[in-house]
């Protein structure tokens, strides 16, 4: 090899060395660790995507506003760290509201990639945990409990997860999704969300699905609500449905709830449709649930308030006993639903088990 050769390798080796050195390294993600009575909102505030703010055990006097996308938000167990409403000097926006933790997008930017999980969130005046304007939003091994209206709620958010959660005492719903809360308009895509293994007892409702599509419940237990299961629609377009009601087990959910300006007195309801459409429900175990509600009984059909018939249903494969006054109703006007396969004694018509 020539002198020239020699030069020009130790002058390529000594640029690429040099490139190597000056390329900028990855900015790795930061943990952020707040021990009881330090403020949870500055480290919030401080992290960015993709960092983890843990909360120590203990109880915080605090709400929250998450506005930072993929974002982990993690305690030291629902049973070891507990978030209460903070003081006088607390004045965020979700503060303001009443609420816990609030999670908070767009639909122009929907705040993406948040996880809230292992902690809870006790005795808000509004709602556990608020979210609106979400993508891919986690909730997880969260216990949501003796707030004024939801547990844990959702609304303008997509391909959410809420699993392993314990809702009860709320005020109103223990878990909660909908579309929008402060306008009418017709059912949202959800885009696959996923209530899963949850538990529920003590409140109004246990789950309450309104004007969505695309979305499952799955695998979550119910007891002691006025109501376990409400899937809701109306005559807004599009319509509520293309949803999944499967493998719940759901027993008697007969506490006495007062009638509302939108619904009748509640007591002994598993699963109530109403106003929906193309929705499945199956693989379910309906008990012991007991009253004299228009909506009581194990898996009840219901036009919707407003008038909507529920079309194309699909009521299969479910353990529906001990309810009453039926396991099956089918109050409803629409002829299109269909139900097969089930396990029950009374139903409303004869002849649905």
């Amino acid at each position: 090899m020539t002198q020239r050769h020699l030069t020009y390798l130790t002058c390529a080796v000594v640029v690429l060395a040099t490139g190597m050195a000056a390329a900028p390294s990855a900015a790795r993600p930061t943990v952020h660790r707040v021990p009881p009575g330090a403020s949870i909102q500055k480290a919030v505030d401080a992290a960015k995507p993709g960092d983890t703010v843990v909360l120590s055990p203990g109880t915080y006097e605090e709400s929250l506003d998450i506005t930072t996308p993929d974002l982990t938000l993690r305690g030291s167990g629902a049973h070891r760290t507990v978030l209460v409403p903070g003081t006088d000097a607390d004045r965020g926006a979700c503060a303001g509201a009443g609420h816990g933790i609030c999670v908070t997008g767009t639909d122009e930017a929907p705040l993406k990639g948040v996880t809230v999980r292992s902690l809870t969130l006790r005795g808000f005046t509004g709602n556990g945990l608020w979210a609106t304007g979400t993508d891919r939003l986690r909730v997880q091994g969260v216990t949501a409990e003796k707030n004024g209206r939801w547990g844990i709620a959702e609304e303008r958010s997509v391909r959410g997860v809420l699993s392993h959660n314990v809702a009860r005492d709320n005020g109103d719903a223990g878990l909660f999704l909908a579309n929008t809360t402060d306008t009418e308009e017709g059912a949202r895509d959800a885009r696959g969300t996923v209530v899963r293994h949850n538990r529920t007892t003590g409140n109004r409702v246990g789950v309450t699905v309104r004007r969505l599509r695309n979305l499952t419940v799955d695998r979550n237990e119910a007891t002691g609500n006025c109501a376990a299961v409400f899937v809701v629609g109306d005559e807004s377009k599009p319509v509520a449905g293309d949803l999944r009601v499967t493998r719940n087990h759901l027993r008697a959910n007969n506490k006495h709830c007062a009638a509302t300006s939108r619904l009748p007195f509640l007591q002994g309801t598993g699963i109530v449709l109403t106003g929906v459409e193309d929705t499945l429900v199956a693989g379910n175990r309906v008990e012991n649930h007991r009253g004299t509600s228009p909506l009581s009984g194990g898996i009840v059909l219901f036009k919707s308030f407003e008038g909507s018939a529920n079309e194309r249903n699909t009521v299969r494969g479910n353990l529906v006993t001990g309810n009453s006054p039926a396991d099956l109703a089918d109050r409803d006007t629409a002829t299109t639903n269909t139900f097969s396969g089930n396990t029950c004694t009374l139903s409303e018509p004869a002849g649905l088990c």
